[in-house]
């Protein structure tokens, strides 16, 4: 398959560039331009947004470990969190070329990591990508979360998860609880126009905690803080449902 170039986003085209995720989503318009505020607010953080020049969902971002939103000890590391190449560009190499964009911008740091889940989910890395492209399995968390490494300095430390973020369930234990950041182009509006519409239809309690700075988010119960749902206190998804999602997802209520 012919490709176009890499582009990285900055200040000044961002306006210009779409950000991949939501570009044809109508819905999420105030959430698309909420993720576009967060990411240039990250930028002077060393976040790093790079995509193919095309009209689709193929994009890495990474940022410096310390400077991360998520729960993880991982000093003088870079993680990726968020890796996407979807429809017609999977399966053609470009995921790893994405990578080696974010494998060569580390190469000072000690090296890359990145959470993926147990195994192929919906709005998660494969673990099966990372193994093949060198990485290490260091951590696990509750129900599913796993870390992966890849090393260039054999003598650093292991990353790991904060040992707050390892029990799968939250404090707040009434209802439903979805905590969510500006991160995701799509969660604002499914939490907040979405899953709200059908709790109140389903006289379910819900309650919707967004995250709005790092320390909030490394403070998570779990490693994800692009979208994750607690119910009466369990963690039950990471995944951003529709109405019908959310009857599989809780068919007794």
């Amino acid at each position: 398959m012919e490709t176009s170039g890499i582009i990285k986003l900055t200040p000044e085209n961002i306006a210009s560039e779409h950000i991949c995720c939501a570009f044809s989503d109508k819905k999420c318009a105030n959430s698309y331009e909420a993720k576009k505020a967060w990411l240039k607010s990250q930028f002077t953080e060393g976040y790093v947004f790079k995509k193919l020049d095309v009209r689709g969902k193929v994009f890495i971002e990474y940022v410096p470990a310390e400077k991360s939103w998520l729960p993880i000890k991982a000093n003088n590391y870079i993680i990726i969190n968020c890796f996407w190449v979807s429809g017609q560009f999977a399966g053609n190499g470009i995921g790893k070329k994405l990578l080696d964009e974010c494998l060569l911008d580390s190469k000072e740091k000690e090296g890359v990591i990145v959470i993926t889940s147990d195994k192929k989910r919906p709005f998660m890395n494969d673990p099966k990508f990372f193994l093949k492209q060198g990485f290490t399995r260091v951590d696990t968390a509750l129900p599913y979360f796993q870390l992966w490494c890849k090393k260039f300095n054999p003598d650093a430390p292991d990353p790991a998860f904060f040992d707050s973020a390892k029990s799968g369930e939250c404090n707040e234990k009434d209802g439903l609880v979805v905590y969510y950041s500006d991160c995701c182009p799509f969660a604002g509006h499914y939490n907040e126009v979405v899953l709200a519409n059908w709790a109140k239809q389903k006289n379910v309690p819900l309650k919707l905690i967004k995250l709005n700075s790092q320390q909030e988010a490394q403070q998570m119960s779990v490693p994800w803080i692009i979208n994750s749902m607690f119910y009466n206190g369990k963690f039950i998804s990471h995944e951003i449902k529709s109405e019908k999602g959310m009857d599989k997802l809780l068919p007794e209520l």
